[in-house]
């Protein structure tokens, strides 16, 4: 049995075969092709945050691949009325096949994986975010080929997407470049532990020059929301704007994990630019979850 609560849960060579398996299935998804290997499989979604793309990507893939999702709130559950993590994930791991959770903490998930009998995913958390990621390696490769040897660039908080743009630095092979106010930077022992893949910098026109990919995520994330106002002082030199990509390579591709505060993070038309992803990469959520799924509950295939 394996779990993905990290990109660092699997080895390169996994999450490579996750990345083309998601094309695959995304065009025999677009093909029309009846593919089912998840019949019967039921998947139990823990909510502890809200969603627009987790919940419907996942339930929309459970069902396309002939399986059942079931949507679990704090309201639907005893989890939310104090009932501890590990007695949560004995009884619902006795009653489906894998599970997703999306919530604050990280050791939420990394508790709940130790207690389970079945796969566990992290849809989000706090410090890490790598089902996006997949959507994004996988988007970026139907773009550009390989990311392997590329220069990437993160522009903003250092946060649980940036921390996920470090470890896929590792396990994909490419440089990261991170600015970040001061404050704001990206735990520091993940950054020691990827060693010379990852520059932290000041400066955002120095961290997006020639640069292949530039991501970037709101600058306040669920749970900030009584920051905002500080926040959008100390980000304001850090929104991504059309004029900030032209200092990158020629090729560049642009991407935001959505949703986007248009005229914060990102300038009012960059969504718009013909070198943006970001709806590509949204649908990618779908197609990379699907082989995710896939690769965790049909590991002797």
């Amino acid at each position: 049995m394996r779990h993905f609560l990290t990109l660092l849960d699997h080895s390169p060579e996994e999450l490579n075969w996750l990345i083309q398996r998601a094309i695959e299935l995304k065009q025999m998804h677009k093909r029309g092709e009846l593919y089912e290997p998840l019949r019967n499989r039921v998947l139990g979604m823990i909510f502890e945050k809200s969603s627009t793309r987790t919940r419907v990507s996942f339930e929309a893939g459970m069902a396309q691949l002939g399986g059942h999702a079931i949507f679990l709130s704090p309201r639907d559950t005893q989890l939310g009325r104090g009932e501890p993590v590990e007695d949560s994930a004995r009884v619902l791991s006795r009653m489906v096949d894998i599970v997703m959770i999306r919530t604050f903490e990280h050791e939420t998930v990394e508790r709940f994986a130790a207690f389970s009998e079945v796969p566990v995913i992290n849809a989000l958390t706090d410090d890490f975010h790598p089902c996006q990621l997949l959507a994004d390696i996988q988007t970026y490769v139907e773009h550009r080929g390989s990311i392997q040897g590329k220069t990437v660039a993160w522009i903003g908080d250092g946060n649980n997407m940036c921390h996920s743009y470090i470890n896929a630095a590792q396990q994909f092979d490419f440089k990261l470049n991170i600015a970040t106010p001061e404050g704001f930077e990206p735990s520091q022992f993940l950054v020691d532990e990827a060693g010379d893949r990852v520059t932290l910098m000041r400066d955002p026109k120095e961290a997006v020059r020639g640069v292949d990919l530039v991501a970037t995520d709101v600058w306040a994330s669920m749970g900030q929301e009584d920051e905002q106002e500080q926040r959008l002082r100390k980000f304001r030199d850090y929104q991504v704007s059309r004029e900030l990509l032209d200092l990158a390579d020629k090729d560049v591709l642009f991407m935001h994990c959505l949703p986007a505060h248009r005229g914060e993070e990102v300038s009012e038309d960059l969504l718009d630019d013909p070198r943006s992803v970001v709806w590509d990469e949204a649908e990618n959520r779908l197609h990379a979850q699907k082989a995710l799924l896939e690769f965790l509950l049909c590991q002797e295939d």
